[in-house]
């Protein structure tokens, strides 16, 4: 045998060998070693490098286009129709020009196609984080002296408040749109700043820690507040932009007072407009299967509802709300405001983690179901790219959105290519044909809005299931989606994370904890609880914990087995250690740690009805300082009493940290492993039999 390895006696008289791994090279040595690799130059080192930061370098080369080319035209034609109304429809979200919101799908479909690793993910504006950005705009323009209640689209809406002026913070040449298009860009590059941090940092895994419910919730949530945003574009009524704790109560109790003077022209048109796209939506549910590239409706309702505007002259005759005067071409680059960037930098940091969370989980959620695989890092860069370029190209923040991807990858979307065909397509609208929606209804607008959310509000069919599933998940859904109407969408994320956190603490702070049983006459063991009919081991108690053994949940692993198994062996040790001082003997054995069996003199006392203690460590998955302390206090309060405590199916991981804990003897080594520690429960409790057998017959003969 390898003077190398060990041997451990298996049942059955098998024979496992284990392997000792090499010795890990020191701290220094990993550190030189990690320096040398990541500086090393070369050509093919460059060419890698190149290729990682730069991923369209990489899969370009190998395009084929007699299977990919036309899929992914038709797919970037209908995404590209379906963002500019859907670009337009945003800016009222995000108090914005129109013009902005197409600059922003425009550069953030070229760059994601340069950096980005999903064949599918659609980047562009994304309604949630349109809501977000709007809030810190319509603050900080209260806070520069702008009536934030007039809204973005349109070239008369930038009356400035001149009782404000002499408290403005905000510049005095500068009109409503352009401050509110700073503040946005300020924001963005913040936002975008931090993700491509988190890329830098290797930080992608954090957004595991964004639970689907969590995600769920938060969409619920924030879908409430869009929608509780546009009722007054589809009445037609002007009220206050409320902000802060209770922003949703307040609108609705304003839109309450407000229902007298609403517009009928506009109240009209929006019945008209929310019944067609919802009869659609619907047909293109049942029929989808049939329908080998979506129904562009929303495109079709606002061409219509913009020529029947123009026709009948709504704005002129009637008082509607219309989307204004929309400027073609593109505006000089502008660097952000950094004096509004330190304003905004807390505001960025719940926008970059949804923007994040969103755009990684899609793309893994794609990755997989396609066949492929991404990185979280990189993507965190890519997306982090399409925010911090476009923000000194007046755009606005952007991520993932489910929605556009799903229609990406149902009209036969290959690669990433699909987004230029998009772009170009936003970029025919931005030169040419933007001006042909300046009589457009502002209520057709927040019609596309309000029909976008019906999905996430559908989520709310999904909460009982969740309930029945785990009512700790449909916690966090609820606390999430009610935070976030009642107080804010940036608090109701704080909420769901916080929760989410104190729901995994929970959960393993208190973990399942049970007796076993054998099944029959097998070698399996089952909670007694669960399942009827199972063979109990006389003498001998199987306890499971199901959950790692640290220090938050210690004190509850005694507790349990105290109470499972009717002895509390830390108390009933102390009060024998007390008896036997009082007698003058517990100065041999009071500080002793005896072995696992005890000696021959060491017998069952009458207060316990079993001689042996195993646990089942499988479900252990790590062990702490604090988890091996109360492991070792046990054993020694069981072993004053004289019951043997056996540990089985210990991982390596627990197996290595009970060895370098010296649980197992600083000299006793594999003798002694071997006696307190089994591969399975059935060869645990069998050992214990032949032990005890063994003490029976020894005090028999004495």
């Amino acid at each position: 045998m390898d003077a190398a390895s060990e041997c451990a006696q298996l049942d059955g008289g098998l024979v496992l060998v284990r392997r000792r791994p090499p010795a890990p090279p020191g701290l220094l040595e990993t550190l030189k070693g990690r320096l040398r690799q990541s500086c090393a130059c070369g050509g093919r080192r460059a060419q890698e490098l190149l290729q990682d930061l730069v991923p369209v370098t990489r899969w370009l080369p190998r395009y084929r286009p007699r299977e990919d080319l036309a899929g992914d035209v038709m797919s970037g034609l209908v995404i590209g129709i379906i963002l500019v109304p859907q670009a337009i429809a945003y800016s009222l979200l995000a108090g914005l020009q129109p013009l902005y919101s197409l600059y922003t799908s425009f550069f953030a479909n070229l760059i994601y196609f340069l950096l980005g690793t999903s064949r599918h993910v659609s980047v562009g504006i994304f309604s949630l984080l349109c809501l977000m950005v709007g809030q810190v705009v319509d603050r900080e323009l209260q806070m520069a002296g702008f009536d934030p209640a007039q809204g973005a689209l349109g070239t008369n809406d930038s009356a400035l408040n001149t009782s404000a002026l002499g408290l403005s913070p905000g510049p005095q040449d500068c009109g409503r749109d352009c401050y509110a298009i700073r503040v946005a860009t300020a924001l963005t590059l913040m936002a975008g700043i931090y993700q491509v941090l988190l890329g830098v940092l290797r930080l992608g895994f954090l957004s595991a820690y964004l639970s689907p419910p969590l995600l769920d919730g938060f969409a619920m949530g924030a879908s409430l507040t869009i929608l509780t945003s546009q009722v007054r574009h589809l009445l037609g009524v002007r009220i206050p932009r409320h902000q802060g704790p209770g922003m949703v109560l307040s609108t609705w109790l304003s839109l309450l007072h407000s229902i007298p003077r609403a517009n009928l022209c506009d109240v009209l048109t929006s019945a008209v407009c929310l019944a067609v796209l919802l009869a659609a939506r619907k047909l293109a549910d049942r029929y989808r299967h049939r329908l080998r590239v979506p129904l562009p409706t929303e495109l079709v309702v606002i061409v219509v509802a913009t020529l029947v505007s123009h026709l009948g002259q709504f704005h002129q005759r009637f008082g509607s709300s219309v989307a204004g005067d929309i400027p073609t071409g593109f505006l000089p680059p502008q660097a952000p405001d950094a004096r509004l960037m330190w304003r905004v930098a807390l505001d960025a940091v719940p926008v970059a983690l949804v923007g994040a969370a969103f755009s990684i989980s899609l793309a893994e959620m794609f990755a997989r179901s396609h066949g492929y695989s991404v990185r979280a890092n990189q993507e965190l860069l890519a997306v982090g790219c399409c925010n911090v370029v476009p923000a000194f190209f007046h755009c606005f923040v952007t991520s993932a959105a489910l929605a556009k991807t799903l229609v990406k990858t149902a009209t036969g979307c290959r690669t990433q290519l699909s987004s230029v065909v998009s772009a170009a397509v936003v970029l025919l609208v931005l030169l040419a044909l933007a001006p042909l929606f300046r009589d457009l209804q502002r209520c057709v607008l927040a019609c596309v809005i309000v029909v976008s959310l019906r999905g996430a509000l559908r989520k709310a069919g999904d909460l009982p299931r969740l309930w029945r599933l785990s009512p700790a998940d449909a916690l966090v859904w609820g606390v999430t989606a009610a935070t976030c109407v009642l107080v804010s969408v940036e608090a109701g994320l704080l909420a769901g994370v916080l929760l989410s956190l104190f729901s995994l603490a929970g959960r393993t702070q208190r973990p399942h904890a049970a007796l076993l049983a054998r099944v029959g006459g097998s070698t399996f063991y089952e909670d007694t609880v669960e399942f009827e009919g199972l063979v109990p081991e006389p003498g001998v108690q199987v306890f499971r914990f199901a959950g790692p053994l640290y220090y938050a949940n210690k004190d509850f692993f005694l507790r349990s087995l105290y109470g499972l198994t009717g002895l509390d062996v830390g108390r009933a040790a102390a009060r024998r250690r007390e008896l036997e001082a009082r007698a003058g003997k517990g100065g041999g054995r009071g500080g002793k740690d005896p072995g696992p069996m005890g000696t021959s003199s060491a017998l069952v006392p009458s207060a316990a009805s079993f001689h042996t203690v195993v646990i089942d460590c499988a479900p252990l998955l790590f062990l702490d300082v604090a988890g091996l302390a109360a492991l070792q206090g046990l054993r020694r309060d069981y072993a004053a009493l004289g019951i043997a405590l056996l540990l089985a199916g210990c991982s390596p991981v627990v197996r290595g940290v009970l060895t370098r804990g010296g649980f197992l003897g600083a000299d006793e080594g594999d003798a002694a492993e071997d006696e307190q520690l089994f591969h399975s429960v059935y060869s645990a409790v069998r050992a214990a039999r032949a032990r005890q057998g063994e003490l029976a017959a020894a005090h028999s003969t004495v």
